[in-house]
């Protein structure tokens, strides 16, 4: 079992990225343009690039709007609306796929939203139909999508699965209607237990459920009947969030009353008590907030260090160039990232003129290199060789990083991590704050020139 000592945490509790990316979306600018996209596109698309495709598709819409949510999505209810969307989508599908050389191959196919499953099932069998032929997949592509069971048929699931969708991901958040009520969602627990039926009767592959510890009137022993329920119906993977209250990004969360979040103290409890309860219950903690049963793909990525990190969270497929498509969608490229426009009015305005619908990005710098494999190593290897760094870019390790180096005494003091010689190990207690290590090798942190607000850590 894993245990969890809260006394070495409270210090740590401070804003900081997530690090789905390096440099994070806070750093794009809107001086990259569509045009730098677009020569990045048919830079990377030639002979010596046999990079696989890893593709994502951002459904926006919702049914109804849940305080929590820190996602880019919006609530209707006119079809009309959804219908001019996919539309779109097919069209930068169309454009994105005239710039793709024929033998790229997808190994990794995500539907994100917003609800994907708020399009009826004749709208989900369109769009899946027109992305499979436009594009070419391996017969093992890890294919999945987000549902919301709320407003979920059966018929929606079989649509998935006649496309070849194999995994789903859903949001459970907590059981208990006290705090379902406080933010909106209202998921009756026979609801949540019908769509996982659904979902074992069609026999998708893989079975992931989300949950958040830090919503209204949760306690202790109010989420534990949560987590006792969840290790029940025994899903493939689980995610535990963190709920992010952040109304300067996200107005709709000013709906939730502050005084009704659990303490900083609580919130730790939570926290210790559903590792503890998952990884002596034979989940293996895979890091931050993700736990998977242990002959899972990412819990066995985590053993063979395979282990990789972007906009979706962890993920066994590294290597891939991502191309992701809809209002707001991050690709990201060996050397750039490119993120779409947020509006659908700039989104059309744009496919309209048969241009990519870039609204910023990044081209990354040697730096911004050599900081991302380090960041990412540390976040999904939780270890590094400074030997991997120092051949990879011609650098001595510890010169360059003498300033993170320094910071991560305290930590080491901690028993958070051990730096020897030769590599930064860092402890089970360590991925826990994996974010706080991370952070003391980003180059916008340390050279203060980093203003975006994060959510906290703890």
């Amino acid at each position: 079992m894993f245990e969890v000592d809260l006394k070495k945490f409270k210090k740590y509790d401070k804003p900081g990225p997530r690090y789905t990316s390096y440099p994070t979306a806070p750093q794009f600018n809107e001086s990259f343009t569509h045009k730098d996209f677009l020569n990045e596109i048919l830079k990377t698309n030639n002979a010596e690039n046999k990079a696989p495709l890893s593709l994502y598709f951002h459904i926006p819409y919702c049914d109804t709007l849940c305080y929590f949510c820190g996602c880019n999505m919006i609530v209707t209810r006119n079809r009309n609306r959804i219908s001019e969307y996919i539309k779109y989508l097919k069209k930068e599908i169309s454009l994105i796929k005239s710039l793709l050389s024929e033998d790229r191959i997808v190994v990794q196919h995500h539907w994100g939203g917003g609800t994907p499953t708020h399009l009826n099932p004749d709208e989900i069998n369109d769009l899946a139909s027109f992305i499979n032929s436009n594009f070419n997949f391996t017969t093992d592509a890890e294919i999945s999508c987000e549902i919301d069971p709320r407003e979920l048929k059966r018929e929606h699931l079989e649509a998935l699965r006649i496309n070849k969708f194999n995994r789903i991901s859903m949001g459970v958040q907590d059981f208990n209607e006290e705090v379902q009520k406080a933010v909106n969602r209202i998921q009756p627990e026979e609801i949540t237990m019908q769509a996982i039926n659904w979902i074992r009767e069609l026999n998708f592959q893989s079975l992931n459920l989300d949950l958040i510890y830090g919503l209204p009137h949760q306690t202790v022993d109010s989420f534990e009947k949560t987590v006792d329920k969840i290790i029940k119906i025994s899903p493939d993977r689980i995610a535990v969030f963190n709920y992010a209250h952040v109304p300067w990004l996200k107005k709709h969360m000013t709906l939730i009353n502050p005084d009704d979040i659990p303490a900083p103290e609580v919130k730790l409890e939570i926290l210790k008590m559903t590792i503890e309860k998952l990884t002596s219950n034979g989940y293996e903690f895979i890091g931050m907030d993700h736990f998977a049963k242990p002959d899972d793909e990412l819990s066995i990525a985590l053993k063979e260090k395979k282990l990789y990190r972007n906009f979706q969270g962890y993920s066994t497929h590294s290597g891939t160039d991502l191309y992701a498509l809809g209002i707001t969608s991050i690709s990201q490229l060996k050397n750039i990232y490119a993120q779409n426009h947020k509006t659908e009015k700039e989104y059309y305005n744009a496919l309209d003129s048969d241009i990519l619908p870039t609204a910023k990005g990044y081209y990354l710098t040697l730096d911004d290199h050599i900081r991302r494999d380090v960041i990412m190593k540390l976040m999904c290897d939780f270890e590094l060789e400074f030997s991997f760094i120092e051949e990879k870019y011609q650098i001595n390790f510890k010169e360059y990083f003498k300033y993170g180096l320094e910071n991560l005494k305290e930590m080491i003091d901690d028993g958070l991590l051990e730096v020897d010689d030769n590599k930064i190990k860092v402890f089970p207690i360590g991925k826990l704050l994996i974010r706080n290590i991370a952070m003391n090798f980003d180059g916008f942190i340390e050279r203060n020139i980093d203003r975006a607000k994060y959510s906290r850590t703890v």
